[in-house]
């Protein structure tokens, strides 16, 4: 008596629910981004007023946490949602998404090489833009103060950058009591202090260069940032490679659980 043998097509268990994990904790990393952005925008009173959300002048740190939380967000339910239903169109949704991300940043990368001092003029201009803005925004005034401290600058190329602000300004009709000053995290730290001095850069570009030295950190954030890529560059350039690897491995375990689904299907 002739046996008959059948080739039975299986979904991969094992990269199915490997998919469905990791996005499930994507997903809720985009869930948790998105509600610090709402919650900050609640708090600043935009969302019962969303038309000031074009009244800032700078840069609302606000969106970076909306657009990463929203990608993370649709494309963790792609993936998640995908794989636990064993959805074509949700797996290609986001295979598509998570290559066309990859490309962008491989893009991004390419040209920030290649037209590094338009990209460094559009670094000043970013930062000129939002020194303007410094006092409109509180996390605005949290993200200025915290790079100025982290990379030991002030202004985009100098303290002199400060004078763009109408609080900081030295022109004689500025009646601010920071006239001629600069931010308190331009000052030099002193270990001993416990208590930050947030009067620290009162009056300090009325001195000279040679004592502004002693109180301030003279240089700009924009030849700071240069000198710590540079120094870091191969711990910044594994982390992007990482990341580039990973998307890559994203895309191949959705490519081929989506075979394993057409080949059930076919079968």
């Amino acid at each position: 008596m002739s046996g008959k043998h059948f080739n039975v097509h299986e979904v991969g268990c094992c990269i199915k629910y490997f998919i469905f994990g990791f996005n499930i904790i994507f997903w809720l990393l985009g869930v948790a981004f998105l509600s610090v952005a709402l919650w900050a925008w609640s708090e600043k009173g935009v969302l019962s007023n969303i038309s000031s959300i074009t009244d800032l002048g700078g840069f609302d740190p606000v969106w970076l946490f909306l657009v990463v939380g929203g990608v993370m967000f649709v494309l963790g339910f792609a993936g998640c949602i995908g794989a636990l239903r064993e959805n074509s169109f949700l797996l290609k949704f986001f295979s598509v998404f998570l290559g066309i991300i990859f490309f962008l940043e491989l893009t991004t990368g390419v040209l920030a090489f290649v037209f590094k001092d338009w990209i460094k003029d559009q670094l000043k201009f970013f930062i000129n833009n939002n020194i303007r803005a410094y006092r409109d925004d509180i996390d605005l005034q949290n993200l200025i103060d915290f790079t100025q401290e982290f990379w030991e600058c002030c202004g985009a190329f100098g303290p002199e950058d400060w004078n763009l602000n109408i609080y900081f300004n030295c022109t004689e009709t500025n009646l601010s009591r920071e006239k001629c000053g600069v931010p308190f995290s331009c000052c030099t730290k002193d270990p001993a202090e416990d208590v930050i001095n947030t009067q620290c850069g009162y009056d300090i570009r009325a001195k000279v260069e040679s004592e502004q030295k002693t109180f301030i950190y003279t240089k700009g954030c924009v030849p700071q940032f240069e000198k710590w890529l540079q120094e870091h560059l191969t711990v910044v350039a594994g982390i992007f490679i990482g990341i580039a690897l990973l998307q890559i491995f994203g895309i191949c375990l959705a490519q081929n659980l989506l075979s394993d689904i057409e080949a059930v299907r076919e079968s």
